[in-house]
């Protein structure tokens, strides 16, 4: 097997792990940690099958920008009395080992790649231009139809952390988050 062949693997690995963690967590900001990592973890496997630049927009939009809202939705919600007893826990060095295990595969994986000759065996490499022909071409009806879904995710968060109206809708959301813990 050749090294590129076992650091797809090795990083399809670390993404279904870290996805299964992202789904199985019953804390928010534990399950938003798994799921930086395994949108990182999907960025080497872009840059394995040679598309470094959707690599790149893969790690500034997804787990960079999109992560940044998703922290703003978690800390909206969170508001009420057990606010700083929960930021507490999120602190814990405990709540980083797992994610920062999964991590450092990951970056031992790209400084692999950097070290070795830098082409990958038998891949052409898509450019930037490619990309954007092939967005915008036969594949736009799936880019709007995504522009779109996050949308839907945004007016969902907006109505999720708006200011609630009167006394009934405030105890009904401390009972829902008391159940959530």
């Amino acid at each position: 097997m050749t090294l590129e062949l076992v650091l797809f693997y090795l990083a399809s690995a670390v993404a279904v792990f870290a996805t299964l963690m992202t789904i199985t967590r019953h804390n928010a900001a534990h399950a938003l940690l798994y799921l930086i990592v395994s949108l990182l973890a999907v960025a080497v496997l872009y840059y394995l099958l040679g598309a470094p630049f959707a690599a790149g927009l893969e790690v500034i939009i997804y787990a960079g920008a999109i992560m940044v809202l998703f922290v703003f939705v978690i800390m909206m919600l969170n508001q009420g009395n057990k606010t700083v007893q929960q930021e507490r826990q999120w602190l814990s060095l405990g709540m980083w080992i797992g994610p920062g295990i999964l991590c450092l595969v990951l970056f031992v994986e790209v400084l692999t790649l950097l070290g070795s000759s830098g082409q990958l065996a038998g891949l052409e490499v898509v450019s930037a231009k490619d990309v954007g022909i092939r967005l915008f071409g036969p594949y736009l009806l799936a880019v709007e139809l995504a522009s779109m879904l996050l949308m839907v995710g945004l007016v969902g968060a907006y109505h999720l952390g708006r200011p609630l109206r009167d006394k009934e809708q405030v105890n009904e959301r401390e009972k829902d988050s008391e159940v959530a813990q």
